[in-house]
């Protein structure tokens, strides 16, 4: 699908609406290829250490939740952030979690470590010897600049010698306009669901974007076609 135009953040969310309301697919099978995806990549990029996933509390943590299950079934050692509180999960990444937690998965509330008060320490001892850190954060429909405490997580992140990847768009630049936010994950590869995104185009995203690889969820290529341009 790497030849379909980018499409918008309204556009992304038509698709996934479509997908859902028309042809019947479920969000969560929807979420489990695009995590499943992003492990694929993670391994195709060689994955030499644990590998810390941080994560928000919309579908972008979801999508971390099922890369961390399914890297652990491949036998690799992940290490789920989580930013906000588990009762501020709903819909599917709440399922997601559910499953995680369940499983015995290295989960670690960063509300329970101090949250925002402990930055950036609490960082430095979950992710320790990590080889690649997982942007999970604010996905597609964020707009304003990242708010307290995803701002000083982020800036952590940046100042890390890990690599890092950015799932659908690294969380403070705007997947529209490509225009980043003073706080912006710089990402050595974004994973990027169904096309590009329009933003990506604007020459200053691609300091924060690194190399952007095309994640293919499922959707067919008739419901692509649909989709206004």
């Amino acid at each position: 699908m790497e030849d379909r135009i980018a499409l918008t953040r309204q556009q992304s969310r038509e698709v996934d609406r479509i997908a859902i309301n028309q042809y019947g697919m479920s969000g969560l099978v929807l979420m489990e290829n695009a995590g499943r995806g992003c492990v694929d990549l993670l391994e195709r990029r060689g994955i030499a250490g644990p590998v810390a996933i941080l994560c928000g509390k919309g579908n972008n943590g979801g999508d971390g939740f099922v890369i961390a299950r399914h890297l652990e079934i491949r036998g690799y050692e992940a290490r789920v952030i989580l930013v906000p509180r588990p009762e501020e999960l709903t819909g599917d990444a709440a399922a997601n979690f559910q499953i995680l937690r369940k499983s015995g998965s290295m989960i670690i509330p960063l509300a329970d470590e101090g949250g925002s008060a402990a930055l950036p320490d609490a960082l430095d001892h979950a992710c320790q010897g990590c080889d690649w850190l997982v942007d999970c954060l604010l996905g597609t429909g964020a707009t304003d600049d990242p708010r307290p405490p995803y701002d000083s997580i982020i800036e952590w992140m940046n100042a890390e010698p890990a690599k890092r990847l950015a799932i659908d768009v690294p969380s403070g630049l705007d997947c529209d306009t490509g225009i980043a936010s003073a706080t912006t994950v710089r990402a050595n590869v974004t994973a990027t669901f169904v096309t590009t995104k329009v933003g990506y185009a604007n020459p200053s995203a691609q300091a924060y974007l690194g190399e952007v690889e095309v994640i293919d969820i499922g959707i067919p290529r008739k419901l692509l076609e649909e989709i206004p341009q």
